[in-house]
């Protein structure tokens, strides 16, 4: 389920909502015309950027074991995730699985995290000849 925003409830009024006078129909876009400007001048918080390069520290830490290993596995073989919380790698190992960069298994209740695998060019080549 995606979350409702502002942007998409403004949207939906100006599509569906026929008999809308024009006063408030312009106010109604001019409100979205506000909500989409200031969402483009978002720039990430000191905790995003914090978090993003934990997220290429688990993904190089991932590449390196070339194995699935568990939330501790990950932290003792970096000097760097070992400082935070399991927990905070955790969220993180979810976040990139939600990406498709990580996947995770479960194994008699203990999850194991590895890279995704990515479609070699050969394999890429090979759908493409089939659609």
């Amino acid at each position: 389920m995606e979350k409702m925003t502002n942007v998409k409830a403004l949207a939906f009024i100006l599509a569906n909502v026929k008999d809308l006078p024009a006063d408030v129909a312009e106010k109604v876009k001019a409100m979205k015309a506000s909500y989409e400007k200031k969402a483009e001048n978002k720039k990430p918080t000191a905790t995003q950027k914090e978090n993003q390069s934990y997220k290429d520290e688990i993904l190089a830490t991932l590449e390196v074991l070339g194995k699935p290993v568990t939330v501790t596995d990950i932290q003792n073989a970096s000097a760097s995730l070992k400082a935070i919380s399991n927990q905070r790698v955790s969220a993180l190992l979810k976040l990139l699985k939600d990406d498709g960069s990580v996947v995770k298994t479960v194994d008699k209740k203990k999850s194991y995290f590895a890279l995704a695998e990515t479609p070699s060019d050969e394999d890429t080549n090979e759908t493409a000849d089939v659609e």
